[in-house]
């Protein structure tokens, strides 16, 4: 992905935004439209394996109120259209609707066919987990109707498929064998169940912590070649769950993936993430932050400001809350009664 752009969608009036062909971290209020962003690129790259309409895709990831697409537009008084672009090299795919539009089939989508002849692999962890509840969760999705946004079923089908044929690369194999250290052991699955394997016999992943779990996904997906030169990961809030002493190993599996020529999206509200992967990225690590904030010149339209350093992210919505605890914390000590 090279570019998005959006108007009058969810939470956008405009916005657009340049990609990096490395890592991508999403950062920002609460509010602000990191996941939006991320669902909507998850959507263009998935239909290119899943072969789902553009505005089928997006309805099926977001989920809005009885399916109409058309509450996917940013909320307006009078009737108005939303416009989406994802771009990749020189391709293009877009789609308007208007606040009337309610059947994904009467939106417009242009560019599609092209688009969908250049598949990418692509896959969206989102902030619960879900190898825990995989038994019978795909069946029931595919027959039921049922009130889960389609990422949860799709992490689950990449989570079940099989092994490449032939043995993994060196790279992997690397990867594999790091995070197998952490997760002390490797991931099986029986009867659709996870279980991860070690010297102690096969443990359920329900009686594993959701920390490990987590990481047990990624090796799953890296495993069975999920996650592989020119695919394209995205991951909510990859922190959740996970202790920060596993931080550090975390973000330099995700600099590994994209030295191998994986594209990474993130969104994350954690300190400790952005330091290390900051700390752990060398000159040849391509990362770009984008900071999304609400602008009050602006009536408070969503805006982004991008950066390639750290030091350089501002807005900073979580540095500046650490320092707000820094300082309550110096305030304290020395004696100040406020807090």
């Amino acid at each position: 992905m090279t570019k998005l752009y959006c108007e009058k969608f969810t939470a956008f009036d405009e916005l657009s935004l340049n990609l990096s062909p490395g890592i991508n971290v999403f950062v920002g209020a609460n509010g602000t439209g990191k996941t939006h962003l991320m669902k909507l690129a998850y959507a263009a790259c998935d239909i290119t394996k899943s072969k789902i309409s553009f505005a089928e895709k997006l309805n099926r990831v977001f989920l809005p109120s009885d399916r109409a697409i058309g509450r996917l537009l940013k909320r307006q008084p009078y009737s108005a259209s939303a416009f989406c672009e994802v771009h990749r090299q020189d391709l293009k795919i877009c789609l308007a609707f208007s606040n009337h539009t309610r059947k994904p089939e009467s939106a417009q989508v242009t560019g599609e066919a092209e688009w969908m002849a250049v598949p990418v692999e692509s896959v969206y962890i989102p902030v619960k987990e879900m190898l825990s509840n995989g038994p019978g969760f795909r069946s029931l999705y595919s027959q039921r109707e049922i009130h889960f946004e389609e990422i949860y079923a799709d992490i689950l089908d990449r989570a079940y498929r099989p092994s490449l044929r032939g043995p993994a690369d060196r790279a992997r194999k690397a990867l594999l064998a790091k995070l197998g250290r952490v997760i002390d052991g490797k991931v099986v699955t029986a009867n659709e169940e996870f279980f991860l394997k070690n010297v102690q016999g096969n443990l359920e992943f329900t009686l594993l912590a959701e920390g490990i779990r987590k990481l047990g996904l990624l090796w799953t997906l890296i495993q069975n070649g999920t996650l592989m030169e020119g695919s394209v990961l995205f991951w909510d809030e990859p922190e959740a769950n996970l202790n920060p002493s596993l931080y550090g190993v975390l973000m330099q599996i995700i600099l590994d993936l994209q030295q191998l020529g994986t594209q990474v999206f993130m969104a994350t509200h954690s300190y400790a993430i952005l330091k290390e992967l900051d700390l752990r990225k060398t000159e040849t690590s391509e990362v770009l932050y984008h900071s999304l904030y609400r602008d009050p010149d602006s009536g408070g339209m969503i805006r982004c400001r991008n950066a390639d350093r750290y030091l350089a992210i501002h807005p900073n919505s979580i540095a500046q809350a650490y320092a707000d605890i820094y300082d309550r914390e110096v305030q304290r000590t020395l004696g100040g009664s406020e807090l």
